[in-house]
């Protein structure tokens, strides 16, 4: 493959589609949309006004160097450090989880009902919590990660969407403070939490863009994939206040041992929900009394 100055976009877009879908990249016309989107400094929405022009000596190079790093499976978001979830831009790097389009569903059945006070459990980005609390800008929230760098993203993330003065961020393995941290307080109306979910046997079917190039205490327990639920159903009943909610993103298999697990806490009106593909995705329960 070949970029140089001189090509027109559209001339450097036809090259690197044809690059990566030698290289075996799954959906490679979206992704060189991308990478040339973002080199050029625009979207992909206005793209096609880019394409007829001639290409500097600059965009060329940044637009060949991504496309050989997406050639050898780089995600996309990993090499513009960003994602847009729920309408929005994340920044990113290898640190945290990359935001999935199905975790809007879960920022879906969130908006469904009101909230005032919400507890997002593992918040890598932030982009769950930032989402909700943008989305309602009457709403306040606490995020919590084990990971400083998440917890990092999280803030980072928030002063860029305006949501850092309504969200405190710490330091917990799921309810439980780190050492030195402050501890989870008070009661809210809606938790919600996209935790580790992949069983430590299927780490090594996973797409090397996941597998290698994403944190991998943000993907699996080393267990079954149900630690993380064990944990949330025991402990989330005390801090949900009456009537509060609890929603948690799933793997497509995990709804069945999820609703058991929250039937068997203090939670009701267990519910699993569906993404666009007909998949298990999301559980919701209440805390009734």
């Amino acid at each position: 493959m070949t970029i140089h100055a001189g090509m027109t976009g559209a001339e450097a877009l036809g090259a690197a589609s044809r690059c990566l879908d030698a290289a075996g990249i799954d959906g490679a016309p979206s992704d060189a949309r991308r990478l040339l989107a973002w080199s050029l400094g625009s979207t992909t929405d206005r793209l096609a006004l880019a394409l007829p022009e001639v290409l500097t000596g600059d965009t060329a190079r940044r637009f060949e160097g991504a496309t050989a790093l997406r050639c050898k499976r780089v995600p996309v978001s990993q090499i513009t450090g960003q994602r847009m979830f729920y309408g929005r831009v994340f920044h990113l790097d290898r640190e945290v989880l990359d935001p999935r389009p199905e975790t809007e569903i879960l920022i879906e059945q969130a908006l469904e009902d009101v909230y005032e006070r919400v507890l997002d459990l593992g918040s890598g980005t932030g982009c769950i919590a930032v989402t909700l609390l943008a989305e309602r800008p009457d709403a306040i929230g606490t995020a919590s990660d084990v990971s400083v760098a998440a917890r990092q993203h999280t803030l980072a993330n928030a002063m860029m969407h305006g949501v850092s003065d309504r969200l405190e961020v710490l330091g917990a393995d799921w309810f439980t403070p780190l050492e030195g941290e402050a501890p989870i307080t008070g009661r809210f109306d809606l938790i919600v939490s996209n935790p580790p979910y992949i069983a430590a046997h299927e780490m090594d079917d996973l797409a090397p863009e996941v597998r290698d190039w994403e944190p991998r205490q943000a993907l699996t327990d080393e267990g079954d994939g149900l630690d993380a639920y064990r944990a949330i159903a025991a402990d989330a009943p005390r801090f949900l206040v009456p009537g509060g909610r609890l929603l948690v993103e799933i793997g497509p298999s995990q709804g069945a041992a999820v609703r058991r697990l929250f039937e068997t806490a203090d939670l009701e009106d267990v519910t699993v929900h569906s993404d666009l593909d007909g998949r298990d995705r999301v559980v919701s329960a209440r805390k009734l009394s």
